[in-house]
């Protein structure tokens, strides 16, 4: 009876100290899950504000002669006409007045729906992370330096129409909408773009 004894009891010690070994994973799991959910948090109100003000902002701005016009993502906008006032043509009536097809006009015309795409994308994504909390930061912030790049193809389009290499150089067109998207990138979403180069 003692040899029984003898023989179970080192089994039971061996036994015990396997039964924490779950548990020790399951804590280990806890701050990798919410780390995962703060790296994957919905932008706020603050940045979803000035992803949506972006659509406000001017492509670029011609300055003129004592004329500016404002080359927005939806037309064209005069400041000034006919000695005062403000005059505009819509987006989608410069399209649709043009004689030639899309296909044919010069690339940075055709890149103007394009920009205006990204931006949509990008504000409807920050508007799905405010209203339903479903989001990746990556894809707005993505999305908005394509945005970037397509208004500044729009702007250089229009530089080289408006003085680019005549004696008014760059600055006869000034790419605000690119330089505005850009700075909201990269300062509401450039740790989730980091994330994306580091990858």
């Amino acid at each position: 009876m003692e040899r029984s004894a003898d023989a179970t009891g080192p089994t039971a010690e061996s036994e015990s100290p396997s039964a924490p070994e779950p548990r020790s994973r399951s804590a280990s799991s806890g701050p990798a899950s919410t780390s995962r959910s703060d790296s994957s948090s919905p932008s706020s109100r603050t940045e979803w504000l000035l992803v949506v003000a972006l659509l406000a902002v001017p492509i670029a701005v011609v300055p003129g002669d004592g004329e500016p016009t404002l080359v927005s993502l939806w037309g064209f906008v005069t400041l000034g006409g006919d000695g005062y006032g403000v005059g505009g043509y819509p987006v989608w009536a410069y399209f649709l007045d043009q004689p030639r097809p899309f296909a044919t006009l010069p690339p940075s015309i055709r890149a103007w729906p394009v920009a205006v795409g990204f931006h949509l994308l990008a504000a409807g994504s920050a508007t799905g992370g405010v209203a339903l909390g479903r989001e990746d930061r990556r894809v707005t912030g993505s999305l908005l330096v394509l945005a970037a790049a397509a208004t500044l193809w729009v702007a250089a389009g229009l530089g080289l129409r408006f003085g680019v290499g005549a004696t008014a150089g760059w600055l006869s067109v000034l790419p605000a909408g690119a330089v505005a998207t850009l700075l909201v990138a990269l300062a509401a979403y450039g740790g989730d773009l980091r994330g994306i180069a580091v990858r």
